[in-house]
């Protein structure tokens, strides 16, 4: 592993922060991610600075020398300022002990070494003075430049202590293995903390649902999410937070039939999906829809950043399975409907969680429904019709939902895979031809509740629903264009059927 990588000290806060630190009577030291990711060549704009003194006091003084607003939040004795497109946090050195029933810390003034120990990896605990004698020195007293280079996660300390006074801290973990690995470089926890986490796991149940869904969207958004959770399955965190993911584990085999290993397929999923979303990040391909504030329509943008719930969708989109599978001696194993009763389990899912149930919930509700739709036009055939109903249900999600279904293409037979893929790219191409001549997506119906009330003198009622459902139907299905007139003229004649007649005689 190299040296300090160039530039990363070239910060133009850093000297700053030293000078005035000084005239303080200080002394200040950039720690935690920001050094960590420097030997990395990682890109990382947020930085913290540790302080033996007032972290607060320290941020003030640098606030008032740069003329930046300091944020302060007097409940974690830190503080925080912005200074050219740079976010720089100071907190003051302390040292930390918990009580077994919280993982909020008793917290005290300490020295840059007692800091150190309290951090949660030797990877993280990692300093640089900004002293003027020693400046950029690196103060690593627990090997963490070495941990680095071996591609290993190790507690500081005992790690048994470690997760016992945080059990977040176990997430952690994960989540570092998960981010930080590239195929070049490899991370893993050390087996002596792998195997304390095992036996820590349950400590998970004092931490908020908040905390652990906040981490789990971190190992979400990772190049390789996978990672991450066999590491939660292989350490017991995953039954503490997603038990209907354990669920889709193993194969069973009748008559020598074995249906596929979800769980695996699952992950390989979540993977397929995060490659085929940065892909297309860096394409400028994929959009994103956020309800405009007046009116109901909506704003379209190019995403630019991966998109937490489109991973969450993958992540759940087979987790119906267990609850379907049976066995049929013909037709061997069957998961029939696994998408609609999924679909049904996402609200539960999420209220367990604590996680939002609003369009997001909604969103992955979904994807989760449909997944099965557009792979099902390559056995049904690639109608008008079938394209116009996934086009109408799907709405604004319809690319998203494309690129689910074509990461969900997983077989060990290459050829299967590839037959697959040219059939799925026929349905892409329909899609974007039935698009372009009727704009079903954003489909509003010609014929509204008002104007059957005042031509047929008739209060609100189902009739009127039922009247609007069937014009609906009958555009999806190609029986009428997408206009007033011809919608009009079949609603009337299906209006005779109810014994309904224009009131003006028309």
């Amino acid at each position: 592993m190299s040296t300090i990588t160039d530039g990363y000290l070239d910060n133009p806060i850093f000297p700053i922060v030293s000078a005035v630190a000084e005239e303080s009577g200080v002394r200040a030291f950039v720690i935690g991610g920001y050094v960590r990711d420097c030997f990395l060549g990682r890109k990382n704009n947020d930085i913290d600075i540790v302080v033996e003194g007032s972290g607060i006091a320290l941020a003030e003084a640098v606030g008032r020398k740069v003329r930046s607003k300091v944020s302060v939040f007097k409940n974690f004795g830190t503080a925080m300022l912005r200074y050219k497109g740079t976010e720089i946090e100071f907190v003051g050195a302390r040292k930390e002990s918990y009580r077994r029933d919280s993982r909020k810390p008793i917290v005290e003034d300490g020295t840059l070494e007692d800091d150190q120990k309290r951090r949660d990896f030797t990877i993280n605990a990692m300093a640089f003075s900004l002293q003027k004698n020693d400046y950029g020195a690196l103060v690593d007293p627990f090997g963490g430049i070495k941990d680095l280079a071996a591609g290993i996660i190790r507690t500081p300390l005992d790690p048994d202590t470690t997760y016992d006074d945080d059990p977040l801290r176990m997430l952690r973990a994960v989540r570092f293995v998960s981010k930080l690995t590239t195929p070049e470089h490899p991370f893993h926890i050390v087996p002596e903390s792998l195997e304390s986490i095992k036996r820590n796991s349950g400590r998970l149940k004092i931490l908020s649902k908040e905390r652990i869904v906040d981490e789990l969207n971190k190992i979400l958004l990772t190049a390789r999410p996978s990672v991450g959770f066999k590491l939660m399955d292989q350490t017991g965190l995953l039954e503490y937070i997603l038990p209907q993911l354990i669920k889709l584990k193993g194969v069973e085999t009748v008559e020598g039939k074995g249906h596929k290993e979800n769980f695996s397929h699952t992950l390989q999923v979540v993977d397929n999906v995060a490659d085929e979303e940065l892909r297309g990040i860096a394409a400028g391909t994929l959009k994103n829809f956020e309800p405009e504030q007046d009116g109901d329509g909506f704003i379209e943008t190019v995403r630019t950043e991966p998109y937490v719930w489109l991973r969450w969708a993958a992540l759940l989109h087979d987790i119906g399975k267990p609850v379907t599978k049976r066995f049929d001696p013909e037709a061997g194993w069957t998961f029939y409907g696994h998408d609609i009763v999924g679909a049904r389990m996402i609200p539960k899912i999420f209220q367990s969680l604590k996680m939002p149930l609003n369009e997001k919930m909604k969103y992955v509700r979904k994807l989760v429904g449909l997944h099965l739709r557009p792979i099902s036009l390559v056995d049904d055939g690639v109608t008008d019709s079938a394209v116009r109903r996934l086009l109408f249900d799907a709405g604004n999600e319809i690319g998203d939902l494309m690129l689910l279904c074509n990461a969900d293409i997983t077989s060990k037979n290459p050829v299967k895979v590839a037959r697959l893929k040219a059939n799925f790219d026929a349905v892409k191409e329909k899609l974007a031809e039935v698009e372009a001549k009727d704009a079903i997506r954003n489909f509003k119906n010609p014929i509204s509740g008002d104007y059957v009330m005042e031509l047929f003198g008739i209060e609100p009622c189902s009739v009127i629903g039922e009247l609007k459902e069937y014009v609906k139907n009958a555009i999806l299905d190609g029986k009428i264009d997408n206009n007033f007139d011809q919608a009009d003229q079949i609603m009337r004649e299906k209006a005779l059927e109810y014994g309904l007649r224009p009131v003006d005689g028309s």
